[in-house]
């Protein structure tokens, strides 16, 4: 069982999640992973940022970043577990050092290594419920690590890799159709496949972490998403489960449309047309750090040139533009440009690789609306377009109805 922030925001919240726990517990073995409070990281990270810029010439003081960081969820996790033992249970709360979940040291976006679950599953079978401190690991040298904004679920799946499932609770009682407070005709979805949740994470839906699916996905572990605002017996909380496309009987062509307004497309006109250019600028970009997603070249008006566009996300923006612009002159491109006031809306369904006609939908329903299309990319499950800011919820409306999702 993992909660997320909204779930354990406060004691009386923390309470709610014991119950859960309780009865679930009641029905055999348990284990819970937790995040921090709402709110609390973002106060963590404020605090170190107060504490200043590195000295010059001197390493970003990224381990320390993490043990500030990290407090949050051992906060959670003693609170959890002392509420647990005051209704009567064998509760304990872990810290990543002391299963151990091991990871390299990219320290505040660390990767998973090797998860040892000999002493998690050696206390679950002494009776203990254990309550472990997500979004955290150890390195090999001994140092806390984290994983990165939102990765309390990675905690979970890595937890549960020798369970039979693993249940994330969050504020919403599973994956929809879209987002509801765009389309109030959004459905939740009993089941969807890893791939189409791999999508909709990446591509913008928050009720998974990307990194928690494909492992999930990687071990073949089950996971099922449900609300902790629905109290034991208070009624149906069948939630959403993350399964194999074999377990899911009706396929359908599109399962949702996802959105992310962090984007910001960055153009670049005039690049001399021949091989390695792309090369030199996104090598650049790689090296420092920078993510990019959609790539479109297109050939330019002057002869021998061509023009290229492509996205990052909008707090590497500023970042990518300082390192095309400082490329120029080596490069030989004639200018740069950046827009932040676009949106990637995305359709994603397993059912693409066997059915025709689904761009003509989308690119027809968006027509309609009078939504200009700036750049598209596509996969064997998905299909994202870049468009104009202003019409994202119009956009996100007409691709739900389009692609009939808002009917059982």
């Amino acid at each position: 069982m993992k909660f997320g922030g909204t779930s354990v925001a406060d004691i009386e919240r923390i309470r709610r999640v014991a119950r859960l726990v309780v009865a679930q517990a009641a029905k055999g073995p348990v284990a819970v992973v937790v995040s921090a409070m709402a709110g609390r990281t973002n106060e963590l990270v404020a605090w170190t940022d107060a504490a200043g810029p590195a000295a010059a010439g001197a390493p970003a003081s990224d381990d320390e970043y993490d043990v500030v960081v990290a407090s949050g969820e051992q906060v959670s996790a003693g609170l959890l577990a002392m509420t647990l033992r005051n209704l009567g249970l064998n509760a304990r709360s872990w810290l990543a050092w002391q299963i151990p979940i091991i990871t390299d040291d990219a320290h505040g976006r660390a990767r998973i290594d090797e998860v040892d679950p000999e002493k998690l599953n050696a206390a679950i079978a002494d009776g203990e419920i254990p309550v472990v401190a997500g979004f955290q690991g150890v390195d090999r040298k001994g140092r806390l690590s984290t994983l990165g904004r939102g990765a309390g679920d990675l905690s979970a799946v890595a937890a549960a890799l020798k369970a039979a499932r693993c249940d994330i609770y969050t504020d919403v009682d599973g994956v929809y159709t879209t987002d509801p407070r765009i389309e109030e005709r959004a459905r939740r979805l009993p089941k969807i496949s890893y791939e189409e949740m791999l999508e909709m994470a990446s591509l913008g839906a928050r009720v998974l972490q990307t990194r928690s699916v494909e492992l999930a996905m990687a071990q073949r572990v089950p996971v099922r998403v449900l609300s902790s605002f629905i109290e034991p017996g208070g009624g149906e909380n069948e939630g959403t489960l993350v399964c194999d496309e074999e377990e899911i009987m009706e396929k359908r062509i599109v399962s949702g449309v996802a959105y992310s307004r962090d984007e910001a497309k960055i153009s670049v006109f005039g690049l001399p047309d021949h091989p390695g250019v792309s090369s030199e600028i996104f090598g650049l970009l790689a090296e420092a750090g920078v993510n990019v997603d959609m790539i479109v070249q297109s050939h330019s008006r002057q002869a021998g040139a061509a023009n290229m566009e492509f996205t990052v996300g909008k707090r590497d923006a500023d970042r990518a533009m300082e390192i095309v612009r400082a490329a120029k002159d080596a490069i030989g491109f004639e200018d740069v440009a950046l827009d932040d006031n676009v949106a990637k809306v995305s359709v994603i369904g397993v059912g693409m690789r066997s059915h025709t006609g689904v761009a003509l939908t989308m690119f027809r329903a968006l027509a309609d609306k009078g939504v200009n299309i700036q750049v598209i990319s596509t996969s064997e499950i998905k299909i994202s377009v870049l468009i104009d800011a202003a019409y994202t919820e119009l956009a996100v409306r007409a691709l739900h109805s389009a692609y009939g999702l808002d009917k059982a």
